[in-house]
């Protein structure tokens, strides 16, 4: 499986960004998709997932209400809506994808990742 981001990049605070993951590969619709992000000098975090069979979602508290996590299994596309971004969202962004529907925010239980697209909010 291949995972590749695209859409970041330098927004304002208050603005908006999508993100893309395309997915490439052996068939993935049992999938579990998570999006990951990184800032300089801090670990790896959760901030939202995707059961590609079914509607579970989940969400980081610190974007519940301004992220949504969507899909596209026709187009093996996960998306990420980011609104109303904030300095501290500023980070590289993973997506990263489960095979086995493990626990969806543990960066440990995906076994394919992206290489990263890099999200700056700033004035």
């Amino acid at each position: 499986v291949q995972l590749v981001e695209s859409g970041g990049g330098l927004v304002q605070p208050g603005g908006s960004l999508k993100l893309s993951c395309a997915a490439s590969g052996p068939p993935f619709s049992s999938y579990t998709m998570g999006w990951f992000r990184q800032a300089p000098g801090k670990e790896r975090e959760f901030v939202a997932a995707a059961r590609l069979i079914g509607d579970s979602q989940l969400y980081a508290d610190s974007v519940k209400g301004r992220f949504t996590i969507s899909k596209d299994n026709a187009k093996n596309t996960v998306y990420l809506q980011m609104n109303s971004l904030k300095p501290e969202d500023t980070a590289v962004y993973y997506c990263a994808a489960d095979p086995y529907r493990r626990e969806m925010s543990t960066p440990r239980d995906y076994d394919y990742w992206g290489q990263g697209t890099q999200v700056t909010v700033s004035s």
